[in-house]
């Protein structure tokens, strides 16, 4: 039990740091951090692996108990050989970045960059165009309202002319009367006049016997 949590341990631990390593940009960091966690797993694949199976073929007088899983073993053969293959190329990577840039950093892939360039645009271009449709609608309110108060104006004015034109049509009527009935009454007062200034018949012919 104590070796198997030795095992844990130790796995996890070269697991944790070749994940680190592999956050790096260097590719001399990248191969060690490959590497250990190619070692974590298969130390983690042999402390987790069961007890050996009952084989279908056996000697005699042999004890199962005391045989080894030869599946785990053969899974990290397996691994140190790919493990291998990845380090060696990973090797030649780094030896053909040192010769053509004299250093083994991963420099940005001028792609990605374009491809994060290019969403970046097109969610700024969506959030200009959201922008643009809000201030539109704004506008096209703004406007609405503009129009509808300049439509009340409109009548208003309007309303207030047609009174303004009966008041003037009423006041030049009432002139009008006016002038016909202080023309009538000129009339009538020269007509009184007349009047008085005339002898009476009936004054003439009766005063006597009055």
């Amino acid at each position: 039990m104590t070796g198997t949590l030795a095992l844990v341990c130790c796995g996890g631990v070269l697991f944790a740091s070749g994940t680190a390593l592999l956050m790096a940009r260097p590719l001399t960091r990248i191969l060690l951090g490959i590497v250990l966690i190619g070692n974590g797993v298969n130390i983690l694949v042999l402390a987790t692996s069961g007890a050996a199976g009952r084989a279908a073929l056996l000697y005699p007088d042999s004890d199962p108990g005391r045989m080894a899983d030869p599946l785990p073993q053969a899974f990290i053969l397996t691994a140190i050989v790919i493990t291998l293959a990845v380090t060696a190329f990973l090797v030649t990577m780094a030896y053909r970045s040192w010769q053509h840039s004299g250093n083994d950093d991963v420099p940005d892939d001028i792609e990605d960059i374009r491809v994060v360039r290019r969403a970046t645009y097109a969610e700024e271009r969506e959030r200009l165009r959201a922008a643009y449709r809000k201030r539109r609608h704004e506008y096209r309110a703004l406007a609405r309202g503009e129009e509808e108060r300049e439509a009340r104006e409109h009548s208003a004015y309007q309303r207030l002319g047609t009174a303004r034109d009966r008041y003037r049509e009423m006041r030049r009527r009432a002139r009008a009367d006016a002038r016909v009935f202080r023309a009538r009454q000129a009339r009538a007062e020269e007509t009184a006049e007349e009047i008085e200034g005339e002898d009476d018949p009936w004054q003439t012919i009766l005063g006597a016997d009055r």
